[in-house]
């Protein structure tokens, strides 16, 4: 058995009782469009009889029902290519996350090496302050060492002259003690 349904529509002020299997609700709607129509038809031009009327609305329903379907043929045509391509979309689409996924590897592998060069570099630059601490004390030391290297150089040019004013001295006394010494000798003599 089938689930005929049995609906009374009202169409250019008659009844019809239409006979399928849509709902209640699509008939009424498929009724209403074409009620629609005819009016349309005998609006533009009140000298039209009913079955004219009729059937100008049935030439124009059929005219957008032609009209509709080639779009829709084209539509489909149109749907083919990108449905046909699905396959090959997918297969890039895999290959594509494949190659995210190895970059993703990558970039972690340098993410870490980067982390691991950071790490050295700030090893290697605490090593470098330590350097350069020890070499400002160093130079420190060096400066001071110089400047005690200077006093004493300065002590021993001191000492040095004094020396030699000793020498002079002595000198002068030994020039002295021999002049004495003659002077007692020629007096002895």
């Amino acid at each position: 058995m089938t689930n005929e349904n049995k609906i009374n529509v009202l169409i250019d002020g008659r009844n019809f009782t239409v006979v399928g299997n849509g709902s209640e609700e699509y008939v009424q709607n498929l009724a209403s469009y074409v009620d629609g129509k005819i009016k349309e038809m005998t609006s533009k031009n009140n000298k039209l009889s009913a079955s004219m009327a009729a059937t100008l609305a049935a030439l124009n329903i059929t005219d957008e029902f032609y009209r509709t379907s080639i779009e829709l043929k084209s539509l489909k045509n149109e749907s083919k290519a990108p449905m046909e391509e699905y396959d090959t979309l997918v297969s890039k689409l895999d290959e594509a996350k494949t190659t995210i996924e190895e970059l993703e590897k990558k970039c972690n592998i340098y993410k870490d090496e980067l982390l691991d060069t950071k790490r050295e570099n700030e090893r290697l630059n605490k090593k470098v302050e330590k350097h350069n601490q020890a070499l400002l004390m160093k130079e420190k030391e060096l400066q001071d060492s110089q400047n005690m290297i200077k006093k004493l150089q300065d002590k021993i040019f001191d000492n040095q002259i004094e020396l030699i004013e000793i020498k002079k001295e002595l000198e002068e006394a030994l020039k002295s003690y021999d002049n004495e010494r003659n002077i007692f000798s020629k007096e002895e003599a």
